[in-house]
């Protein structure tokens, strides 16, 4: 062999590895850039629609950039309530596998703890080790005890509660069916500021933006933005409530056609979609047979309920102004998320010990909720509620935005769930999931990265379905099918998404061996998750007080 041939095969064998090493990189370490930033955001009691790039008619135009200069997906999916929501979120496990199968209570059994168990690796824990400043800025609701709390589960800085609410002009103890303390940190002190200092949708932004600003320049960063917002007690700001004075006089009949009829343009549903879902809910009365006063009433609850939204939408944007400012924003990763569908939750007239109203509805002493009348037309063109295992109460929209990475315009089914995200951000980051953390034998993730649908729009595949259980409510999601049934009910209702997406046409009895099938799949994962009977296990106290009347 020549010296000139020698040499040629080295050039080849250096050319080879150079291309497997660059197949088995993560996407964003084969160029010689910095590592992206990633920030994920995600609001609370969010319904499907709200949003103006899902059919909305609330200003949200920050949220909406982040859509229309990225991707959206048309199916995607939570686990319907605020703590199982945020531990799938977090970990990237299904909420029983972390330890918050039910709530924040501990129903004694692992899998229902109430905290996330040390199996369970946060955002925090694994992008730290991997050289990411991590921050958290909002709601916890993973743990309260200090043990678990951001700061001791792999966060630099965190700011916000640890519960699942707070008034929104004060840290006061909520009255709700039981005592409900707010507990408000900055990293690992309690602080109570005065109240009527603060809107805290604004103190959620400054402390998310100063953590970012603080971010030595050598190193990228992680941040978990998690509004409250628009969660109730309905308290906004008057600038903010003002611009939706008289805009739902309208009422919620008419307002939910016209969703409809702009999630058909927008290409979110297919009119055979919005025909089958255009009817009312059979537990929401029509506007035109309610009194005026009660239109009254409730056109101010939606008014306060669009505001409290767009304070956040506001938030948004001020973080998009500062990562321009900081030259930052060219290289990070946005995700845009709702814990769960909007809720049926009429606080303020729930029994004896609901939360009692000391002000008109907006204000720092009002305790009203949306209610189930108007989440009939935020969870357009779904069925049900927060809580159910129905579309309603676990879809989301989904945006993810990165400049020069990911496509703008993007709108794809992209049918995937919570525990798709923190594979996809792990995958972005370049960093390794381990196998044991402090001598801990860790979970494995259980979602798929998203980076193939994000990055090229390539579908996910799936070898085994999306599975939910939550307070007796099951469902299992596999291709167009979806099974489900409702607690105190077992029994199987199966339903074609493709075709009904509102759950309309109950057609298990069409299918039963598909019925056998898909259950005795979600059999095998709930053994494999730890998930109990609904009944051996459920708290003797509700999480929210009986109710006692309607308006």
């Amino acid at each position: 062999m020549s010296m000139f041939q020698e040499y040629y095969k080295k050039i080849k064998l250096v050319a080879f590895i150079g291309a497997v090493w660059a197949i088995a990189t993560p996407i964003f370490a084969q160029k010689k850039t910095s590592k992206p930033n990633i920030v994920v955001i995600m609001v609370d009691d969010m319904g499907y629609a709200d949003l103006g790039a899902y059919g909305s008619e609330i200003q949200t135009p920050n949220i909406d950039k982040l859509a229309y200069e990225g991707i959206r997906l048309k199916e995607f999916y939570n686990n319907s309530i605020c703590a199982p929501t945020r531990a799938s979120l977090i970990t990237g496990q299904y909420p029983h596998k972390a330890g918050i199968g039910y709530f924040d209570i501990n129903l004694g059994l692992p899998p229902y703890q109430g905290y996330l168990n040390k199996e369970s690796l946060t955002f925090g824990e694994v992008l730290r080790q991997t050289g990411y400043s991590t921050y958290l800025s909002g709601k916890w609701h993973v743990g309260n005890d200090s043990l678990v709390w951001p700061k001791q589960r792999g966060f630099d800085r965190f700011y916000g509660i640890l519960g699942g609410g707070a008034n929104y002009f004060n840290a006061d103890v909520i009255p709700l069916g039981r005592p409900y303390p707010v507990v408000l940190l900055e990293d690992n002190k309690r602080i109570k500021p005065q109240a009527d200092s603060y809107y805290f949708t604004d103190e959620i932004t400054k402390h998310a933006i100063q953590f970012v600003r603080e971010t030595p320049e050598n190193k990228p960063f992680f941040l978990y933005l998690a509004f409250t917002a628009p969660h109730w007690p309905l308290q906004a700001l008057p600038e903010d409530i003002a611009k939706y004075k008289g805009k739902y006089a309208k009422g919620w009949d008419q307002l939910r056609q016209e969703r409809l009829a702009k999630q058909v343009a927008l290409g979110i549903i297919s009119q055979a979609q919005a025909d089958a879902a255009a009817s009312r809910d059979s537990d929401v009365p029509a506007w035109d047979a309610l009194t005026y006063d009660e239109q009254q009433l409730w056109q101010r609850k939606m008014e306060v309920y669009a505001a409290m939204l767009d304070r956040a939408d506001q938030g948004v944007g001020r973080l998009l102004e500062a990562l321009k400012q900081l030259k930052k924003d060219d290289n990070t990763l946005i995700i845009f998320i709702s814990d769960n569908g909007a809720p049926a939750e009429d606080v303020a007239h729930w029994g004896d010990k609901a939360g009692n109203n000391k002000g008109p509805v907006g204000t720092s002493g009002s305790f009203e909720s949306q209610g189930k009348n108007w989440a009939f037309v935020s969870n357009t063109p779904f069925r049900s509620f927060k809580s159910f295992a129905y579309e309603g109460g676990i879809s989301s929209p989904f945006i993810a935005w990165f400049p020069g990475k990911i496509k703008a315009g993007g709108l794809l089914k992209g049918t995937s769930h919570l525990i798709d995200i923190a594979p996809t951000v792990y995958d972005v980051a370049g960093a390794t999931y381990p196998k044991t953390y402090n001598g801990t034998a860790i979970n494995p993730l259980a979602g798929k990265s998203l980076t193939p649908l994000l990055f090229n729009g390539e579908e996910i595949n799936r070898e085994k379905p999306i599975f939910w259980e939550r307070a007796g409510n099951r469902a299992v999601r596999q291709g167009k099918w979806k099974l489900v049934s409702i607690y105190p009910s077992y029994q199987w209702e199966l339903y074609d998404l493709e075709k009904d997406r509102g759950e309309t046409q109950n057609i298990a009895a069409q299918h039963p061996s598909l019925v056998n099938e898909l259950s005795a799949l979600y059999v095998e994962w709930a053994k494999e998750n730890g998930v109990v009977d609904y009944d051996k296990i459920k708290p003797q106290q509700p999480l929210l007080p009986v109710k006692k009347k309607t308006l």
